[in-house]
C-alpha cells in the first residue's frame, strides 16, 4: 500500500516537472510558420482595411498632395506584402510580410494625421 502511494506521488512529480519543463521551451522558441503567417495575415488585413475607410470620398476631396503621396507609398506598401504573402513559405518571409504592412500601416497613420483623423494605433506585433 505504501509502495503505491510512494509511486502516486513520484508520478505526479514527475507528470508536473514535465509539463513545466515543455511550457519553458515553448518560451524560448521562435514563432512557428503558421504563427508567423497568422500575423502577417494580421498585419496585412489591417492595412487593407485602413485603405478604404467608410469616408473615403472625403479624403479625395481634402487631401492635400503630400496626404495623396503618402496615400499612395501606405497602397504600395499593400500591394507588395499582398503579393509576397502569395508566395511567402517560411517565417522570415512571413516576417517580411509583416514588416511591410507595418511600413504601410505607418505611412496610413501619417496620411490620417494629415487630414486631421484620429490615427489607428501602431501595428503591435506578438512575435516572441
Amino acid at each position: 500500500m505504501i509502495f503505491a502511494i510512494v509511486l502516486s506521488v513520484l508520478l505526479i512529480i514527475g507528470a508536473a516537472a514535465g509539463v513545466l519543463a515543455q511550457r519553458r521551451s515553448h518560451r524560448n522558441r521562435p514563432p512557428s510558420d503558421l504563427d508567423a503567417e497568422a500575423e502577417a495575415n494580421h498585419a496585412l488585413v489591417r492595412l487593407t482595411g485602413g485603405l478604404v475607410p467608410p469616408d473615403a470620398r472625403s479624403w479625395s476631396t481634402a487631401a492635400a498632395e503630400e496626404v495623396g503621396e503618402t496615400l499612395t507609398r501606405a497602397a504600395e506598401c499593400q500591394r507588395e506584402a499582398r503579393s509576397r504573402l502569395a508566395t511567402a513559405r517560411t517565417a522570415a518571409e512571413y516576417a517580411e510580410v509583416t514588416r511591410l504592412a507595418g511600413e504601410g500601416l505607418n505611412h496610413l497613420r501619417a496620411a490620417r494625421a494629415g487630414l486631421g483623423l484620429d490615427p489607428a494605433p501602431a501595428l503591435a506585433t506578438t512575435s516572441r
